[in-house]
């Protein structure tokens, strides 16, 4: 499951476990660790060490029990039974000022900054720095900041509020944050979540620098690049027991799905169905604002239509402007040959569009509305009568909707803030099925998915191609692009670079060949500036 943003090859393991999976230095050691919530069992027996200067990546799908066991290290959950050894010391109360204490630090998937602080008070919350007088020191707080925010090697104005900060440097922030009063075990709990391809790589370079320092790290992730650029070990969770555990270097991708879902990696795919003759979606001369080209597209009646590209290449910018959500200067857009206006979302959706946004939770949900609500938003209209929702007809409506995408939940009430990744992303797809889809917009649609959830989506986007919808899907996973699309169209400065049909995506050579159509390194090279963002990639 590699992305266009590449791939760093395996790092050199450290301190690896022995066979019987004990290490001589732990920083951190699990003990048979288990937990019921409601008598249902989340973890069941798990043990593990960290030792120091090594990552430890945690994978397993949602549900596996990742987060309690966060929870429990980090002294937030106390475990039924089982012990937590920091240094050799057990944590004996779930209390995270304790854990602290002891070495243990966290940084949560949600962060939780203080935006209205700058970058140097954030730092010294609830420990500020005070001169004789009582008063605040906020001239050494801020070049004491600095200074720690050099160790990992960003140039972050200590004065700057926290709300100007991008994610991954708000994200920084914290784990400087973290670290700075001494953790000698840090756990990153999906940290790659909310941050451009970009930004990655620097937050590779802080994990290192902590590597380096001797900082052990538990690492959840379930993006296969990421264990291959960071980990010196992979530890599996399924259904709340440790199945695997293993130095990086000597289990492979295959091995790692297989061990998080309980069947193999190309079993993740189902069969692509054959297109129909139909042009569904025709695109002529689309001139997003902002790139330099135009762009032509054909997408026949059950085609699902992949758009690859590298970081900038402008697959959103794209997929927006032709929902209607992004200006456009020129073009024709057409569905089952019915013109659509341009610039008008409520004129797509009126032909029967629908677009499942990359950033679910900024752009695709509200939070903390139910399934039902969230279901009903994009159209209300259609269940409104004189201003009055039509109750029973709305809830008719969304109940089969998630009920064909097999939605888990506790029910239409549910908040659908509480739901696990791949079930918000089930809601976001599923709300627009209350009404009749000729063409599906996906971008990035597994973003922030577990490896299980990713299997029912493609079989949800397989099953509607086969019903004659047509799928135009931009994707930064390229076994997602080889493995779900009719055809690939290559993306790069905003215009289509290449394409490949599904003869040419079953070659061996077919990622090399996408990848080189993306960079320009087939046929002349690029010579416009990329554009400044591509929120799939």
């Amino acid at each position: 499951m590699t992305g266009l943003t590449g791939t760093a090859a395996p790092r050199e393991t450290h301190d690896s476990p022995t066979a019987e999976g004990t290490m001589t230095n732990s920083a951190l050691e699990c003990r048979g660790l288990a937990k019921a919530f409601g008598g249902i069992p989340v973890l069941r027996g798990v043990s593990l060490n960290l030792a120091p200067g090594t990552v430890t990546a945690l994978a397993g799908e949602n549900g596996a029990g990742k987060s309690t066991l966060m929870k429990i290290v980090s002294g937030q959950v106390r475990p039924d039974t089982g012990d937590v050894l920091v240094g050799g010391e057990v944590l004996r109360l779930a209390d995270a000022r304790t854990a602290r204490e002891l070495g243990v630090g966290i940084v949560p998937q949600e962060l939780a900054p203080i935006l209205d602080m700058t970058v140097y008070e954030n730092l010294f919350a609830g420990r500020e720095l005070k001169r004789r007088s009582g008063l605040l020191d906020r001239r050494r707080m801020a070049a004491q900041a600095r200074e720690m925010l050099e160790v990992f090697g960003v140039d972050i104005d200590p004065h700057a509020p926290m709300r100007r900060l991008t994610v991954a440097l708000q994200q920084i922030v914290e784990i400087t944050k973290t670290t700075s009063w001494g953790a000698s075990v840090v756990l990153l709990d999906e940290p790659t979540s909310a941050i451009s391809g970009h930004e990655v790589e620097r937050l590779y370079g802080v994990v290192d620098k902590l590597r380096e320092r001797g900082v052990a790290m538990l690492y959840t992730t379930h993006k296969m690049e990421e264990i291959r650029a960071l980990a010196d070990r992979v530890v599996v969770l399924r259904d709340g027991a440790l199945v695997e555990d293993r130095p990086s270097a000597e289990i492979t991708d295959d091995e790692i799905v297989h061990a998080m879902i309980g069947r193999d990696l190309e079993d993740l795919f189902p069969v692509l169905p054959t297109p129909g003759t139909d042009i569904a979606l025709q695109v002529r001369g689309l001139h997003t604002a902002g790139c330099p080209k135009p762009v032509d597209l054909e997408v026949r009646a059950g085609e699902i239509v992949g758009l690859a590209g590298l970081v900038g290449a402008g697959r959103t910018e794209f997929l927006e402007a032709l929902f209607g959500a992004r200006a456009s200067t020129a073009g024709e857009i057409t569905v089952s040959g019915t013109p659509v206006r341009r610039h008008s979302a409520a004129a797509s959706i009126g032909a029967g569009m629908a677009f499942v946004p990359e950033d679910r939770k900024g752009a695709g949900l509200v939070l903390g509305m139910s399934v039902l609500d969230n279901g009903t938003l994009p159209r209300l209209p259609d269940f409104s009568l004189a201003g009055w929702l039509r109750g029973s007809a709305r809830t008719a409506a969304v109940d089969t909707a998630m009920a064909s995408v097999h939605l888990r939940s506790k029910g239409l009430r549910q908040q659908v803030g509480t739901l696990s990744g791949g079930n918000q992303q089930k809601v976001v797809l599923a709300r627009w099925l209350t009404g009749h889809v000729k063409v599906l917009l996906l971008d990035e649609p597994t973003r922030g998915v577990d490896v299980g959830a990713r299997s029912e989506i493609y079989r949800i986007v397989t099953d509607l191609a086969a019903s004659g919808m047509a799928v135009v899907m931009a994707s930064s996973d390229m076994a997602e692009i080889l493995g779900l699309a009719h055809r690939v169209h290559v993306i790069r400065d905003g215009s289509v670079a290449g394409s490949l049909e599904r003869a040419e995506l079953s070659s061996p050579d077919a990622q090399s060949r996408i990848f080189r159509l993306a960079a320009g390194l087939d046929g002349e090279p690029s010579t416009t500036t990329p554009l400044p963002r591509d929120d799939a990639s």
